[in-house]
């Protein structure tokens, strides 16, 4: 068959565009039902990730606190384990705390502030500025 255009449209080649035209025309109307079902699989799928990343999550959560919780026992067995060595200690000083103890005490806690910028200042007495003021305190009491 031959149109006014040039163009020369056989019964095959009208053939083919039917078919390629109903192709078209089936693939759009399948993903007019496929594509509803498909969106709903998506979610249902990142429903499934999300939940599955927040009970990973909640796990991770309960670790940490369970090495806190580890880590606060041992924390509270060291100081246990401090408190009685200055129990030994004081009962070695004959059951009393003296001045000159807590002196000790202080001067060997000032050993552990490794990072940090301490300024001793002199006083009249050659105590710590925390002990002077205990002998202003007792002075005003009197």
């Amino acid at each position: 068959m031959y149109n006014n255009n040039g163009v020369n449209l056989t019964p095959g080649l009208l053939k083919s565009i039917l078919w390629v035209v109903a192709g078209i025309i089936l693939f759009v109307i399948a993903m007019a039902f496929i594509r509803p079902w498909y969106n709903v699989w998506s979610q249902e799928m990142e429903g499934k990730a999300e939940f599955a990343k927040a009970e990973q999550n909640r796990k991770i959560k309960i670790e940490e606190a369970k090495a806190n919780l580890e880590a606060e026992k041992l924390n509270a067995q060291a100081e246990i384990e401090r408190a009685k060595g200055a129990a030994e200690a004081i009962r070695i000083e004959n059951g009393s705390l003296t001045p000159t103890y807590i002196q000790y005490l202080w001067v060997r806690q000032q050993s552990d502030l490794s990072n940090k910028t301490v300024i001793y200042v002199p006083t009249e007495t050659n105590l710590p500025i925390l002990e002077s003021t205990r002998n202003l305190m007792n002075q005003s009491a009197e």
